[in-house]
């Protein structure tokens, strides 16, 4: 029975584990950039049928329960707020994804510089 190397066992287990947890979080990561573009989309199509309304047009914004009459300029700017502050979360997103799959390919490759080592030795 040939002898089992307990070092690369141990780092075949660390990397198993590592990569199910960096799957897990980009998963999330990616339902939550999907979420972030649809309520970005959202407020764009929001955005643009209240730019189409009359200057004259009384307008409501949501306050919790209820309803509180706005003017049409101080909605139009909470709705690029929400735009903007979408982006800013997609883009901080998308740098967590760049990272956690940049940090997953370094550990495959040490691993695999490892198992060198071994044959060579």
């Amino acid at each position: 029975m040939p002898k089992v190397d307990l070092e690369l066992k141990k780092a075949f287990s660390e990397l198993q584990e590592k990569k199910i947890e960096t799957e897990q979080k980009l998963r999330i990561s990616a339902i939550q950039i999907e979420a972030l573009k649809r309520a970005k989309q959202h407020a764009l199509i929001t955005e643009r049928e209240i730019s189409a309304l009359e200057p004259s047009t009384r307008t409501y914004e949501s306050v919790g329960r209820m309803f509180v009459l706005t003017p049409k300029e101080v909605v139009g700017e909470n709705i690029k707020k929400k735009q903007s502050n979408a982006e800013e979360k997609i883009k901080n997103f998308e740098g967590q994804v760049q990272y956690l799959e940049n940090s997953l390919k370094d550990a495959t490759n040490s691993l695999r510089e490892l198992v060198q080592q071994k044959k060579e030795s």
